[in-house]
């Protein structure tokens, strides 16, 4: 009986070993030598896992980065040029300053400009309801006001205004990762450039329909009359499917554009307030100076 107990052990040890060794063997024959930059860019990274970079989060694109040796065309919209510049450092190669970008809501659809027509009654979730029917205010384009950008939004950068029942950018919180953009089944949101000294002009409107039908739903709809195509000068507004687009690149914020817009569909953030123009008022017809007399 015992030696049935040792012979046991020993071949179970015997068979231990040998599965061991194979094993070791398997991991050395298929075994990954990763390079050790990989966790020096990682460590350099914020560290946020939001997707914004265009990977599934820090480790990939670091990963991402490393292979490619090169960071042109990547970026950390959390980080921006301060992380992309150490993560340089960490490659030895140069880094590109890159102009930062903001979330902007192209839609001004708010409970006074569009007034609901109906009541929706179903899942709150944008998504559902978009596939479901054009909205509460009948615009087809307009935002649905159901908040799931604001779900979407890691860095609480976004709120929905109970008085306009429209989602809020908090712009020193937006980081630009474009979450919100994703989330939106309109395609309302744009990650625009965000200007010098956060100025920004674009048309606060992304409705495709002709100026009546759009007009009918939406008060400060874009119409497509093109005014504000002539008056720039600088080709940064095209007309394309009765819908005005200002190129954020191209944009001089001259501000000539806004004040043409026969809806104020075009929005200009954070500039000073107008001037408020002179009155032109008729001069008086001069009254003829009395003829001398000579005496």
């Amino acid at each position: 009986m015992d030696n049935v107990i040792v012979y046991a052990v020993i071949s179970l040890s015997a068979i231990g070993v040998t599965a061991a060794v194979v094993l070791y063997f398997v991991a050395q024959k298929f075994k990954v030598i990763e390079d050790p930059r990989i966790d020096d860019v990682e460590a350099a990274l914020p560290g946020a896992n939001c997707g914004g970079c265009g990977f599934a989060g820090c480790r990939a694109f670091a990963e991402g980065i490393v292979k490619a040796g090169t960071l042109e065309g990547l970026n950390c919209p959390v980080g921006g040029n301060t992380t992309m510049a150490e993560i340089a450092k960490v490659l030895g190669i140069e880094a590109e300053e890159k102009d930062p970008l903001i979330a902007v809501l192209r839609c001004n659809g708010s409970c006074e400009n569009a007034p609901q027509k109906m009541k929706y009654d179903g899942p709150a979730t944008c998504a559902f309801a978009h596939n479901l029917y054009s909205g509460e205010s009948g615009c087809p384009f307009g935002c649905l006001g159901l908040g799931d950008c604001v779900v979407s939004c890691k860095f609480d950068a976004l709120y929905m205004d109970e008085k306009t029942g429209l989602p809020v950018v908090v712009e020193d919180k937006c980081v630009a990762c474009g979450a919100c953009v994703k989330a939106c089944p309109r395609g309302i949101f744009e990650l625009r450039l965000k200007g010098k000294k956060d100025r920004r002009i674009y048309v606060c409107c992304i409705n495709e329909e002709k100026g009546a039908p759009a007009k009918k739903n939406c008060e400060v709809a874009c119409i497509g009359c093109g005014k504000c195509v002539k008056v720039c000068a600088f080709d940064a507004i095209t007309l394309e499917n009765n819908l005005a687009y200002i190129d954020d690149e191209k944009c001089k914020l001259c501000r000539k554009c806004a004040p043409e817009c026969p809806t104020n569909a075009i929005h200009e953030l954070n500039f000073p307030p107008r001037k408020p123009k002179a009155e032109v008022t008729a001069e008086a017809p001069k009254e003829p100076a009395p003829a001398e007399t000579k005496s």
